[in-house]
């Protein structure tokens, strides 16, 4: 299975802090915040990553995670985005490197407490189709939100005025080989872009989309805000995990 982190993008709601580096190279507690979903997907399982980003700040990930041997990678792939096409937009250059294969998918300024392994598992299993990990929030009026019912999702409702649940989807989707196809034929929403909310849509519409709530918490790092919020939950895990280390005889 294959990894996508997806990192592009201007930043604009983080402003002044992005006027001189790419989103997603700012600090979050101790690493750089591209840190983190790379280190999801090794911790699942995936060796093989591709980092989709853009900007005037690309070459600069390459001069920071050289070819992941950090990570304990034997290497990283990159592509560019030029402009700001939406998240569809940057997943579809990704169909090459796909290979036909299933891809794991993660939105470059999306942090999580634990591991996602399981969860592709599932999707391994999954004979054809999508999966996309729900997370109930205080504020799912940021987000695209799903109506559940049952064991299905109804519809996924990008940042709606008067949301229908508290379940917002994450930004970890996991798709089969359609997902290029279906990016394809995407039209530009209001806003100019393609949005990754009508391709789970269009998943659901052919009924081949499943979902799970993930487990521990979930930030996302699009504004000061989320961005505080996000070292400070990392702040707190590190710490943590720190005080159940065993300490060291001297």
């Amino acid at each position: 299975m294959k990894g996508v982190i997806l990192a592009g993008g201007l930043g604009k709601r983080l402003e002044p802090l992005t006027r001189i580096t790419n989103k997603h190279l700012l600090p979050v507690y101790g690493k750089p915040m591209i840190y983190y979903p790379i280190q999801a997907l090794v911790d699942a399982g995936i060796k093989d990553i591709l980092i989709v980003t853009g900007g005037n700040h690309a070459g600069e990930f390459l001069r920071l995670l050289g070819n992941g041997a950090e990570f304990g990678l034997k290497a990283i792939n990159y592509t560019y985005q030029k402009g700001e096409g939406g998240i569809a937009e940057a997943l579809k250059l990704a169909e090459h490197f796909s290979d036909n294969d299933k891809t794991v998918v993660i939105l470059g300024d999306n942090l999580i407490e634990k591991s996602i392994k399981r969860y592709v598992r599932d999707f391994a299993k999954q004979p054809k189709g999508a999966k996309i990990l729900l997370k109930k929030v205080d504020d799912p009026e940021r987000f695209g939100v799903a109506e559940v019912k049952g064991n299905r999702i109804i519809k996924i409702v990008e940042k709606p005025k008067l949301p229908k649940s508290n379940y917002a989807v994450t930004g970890i989707y996991m798709y089969d080989k359609k997902v290029f196809d279906i990016a394809k034929a995407l039209k530009p929403s209001n806003r100019g872009e393609l949005e990754i909310t009508d391709v789970n849509n269009e998943y659901i519409k052919r009924g081949e989309m499943t979902f799970s709530i993930l487990d521990g918490w979930w930030s996302d790092c699009g504004t000061h805000e989320a961005l505080l919020r996000a070292n400070n939950l990392v702040a707190k895990a590190e710490t943590s995990l720190r005080g159940r280390r065993p300490k060291q005889s001297l």
